[in-house]
């Protein structure tokens, strides 16, 4: 009971700045990555060939634009998010790096979608395993705020309870839609990438500004 008492007290000693800035870092990273991934295919350079060369890479920039929003909505989220969290502990710590696990990991099913989206044959698998990196990250990001919110464990205390439901069914719907995107692409690729497309577009309207109970009442 004694070393328990004392890791709460080293728990509660945290802040969450040095999250936020590690998990910059992990954005950043993740972020250029993906213009690595855009290669030019190999051929022998005549008039003509190279334009022919650029535009024949078309999903390439496709995937590259897609990813870059998405992570670009996790990165603003994330500081959105971290407003709203006052404090942390250690499986806190863990579930944020699983997150960016799932953020790092972007980059390569964002490379396998640029080059075989355009194949017919694998045109299944490619999607598939593209939305299934997008569900991850939106699992990972899910149970860092259910463990966050739970009984406003690590959150602002004076958050309407309203406004913590709010934000538990917009992530909680993430995954739902973004499942339901992995399900049709096994059978209709094209659908199930549109899907995507259209759920990340949603998340580029601006996020409701926190609620807050009215204390004046007391």
């Amino acid at each position: 009971m004694r070393f328990m008492r004392q890791f709460d007290q080293l728990d509660s000693g945290l802040t969450t700045e040095r999250i936020e800035a590690f998990s910059d870092g992990v954005f950043a990273i993740a972020i250029t990555l993906l213009i690595l991934e855009i290669r030019l295919p190999t051929m022998n350079v005549t008039h003509g060939t190279l334009a022919a060369a650029l535009l024949s890479i078309w999903p390439s920039y496709f995937a590259y634009i897609l990813s870059f929003v998405v992570i670009g909505i996790y990165w603003v989220n994330h500081h959105y998010i971290f407003k709203i969290y006052q404090k942390t502990d250690h499986l806190f710590n863990l579930l944020n790096v699983f997150f960016l696990m799932c953020i790092s990991f972007l980059p390569f099913p964002t490379e396998v979608l640029g080059t075989h989206l355009l194949n017919e044959g694998e045109q299944r698998t490619t999607v598939t395993f593209y939305v299934f990196g997008l569900l991850l990250t939106a699992i990972s990001w899910f149970l860092s705020w259910l463990y966050a919110c739970s009984n406003h464990r690590l959150i602002d205390t004076r958050l309407s309870p309203h406004f913590v439901r709010y934000l538990t069914r917009q992530y909680g719907l993430s995954i739902v839609f973004y499942s339901l995107a992995l399900l049709i692409s096994l059978i209709q690729p094209t659908i199930g990438l549109a899907i995507a497309v259209v759920l990340t577009l949603l998340y580029l309207l601006p996020s409701k500004q926190p609620v807050y109970r009215d204390v004046s009442v007391s």
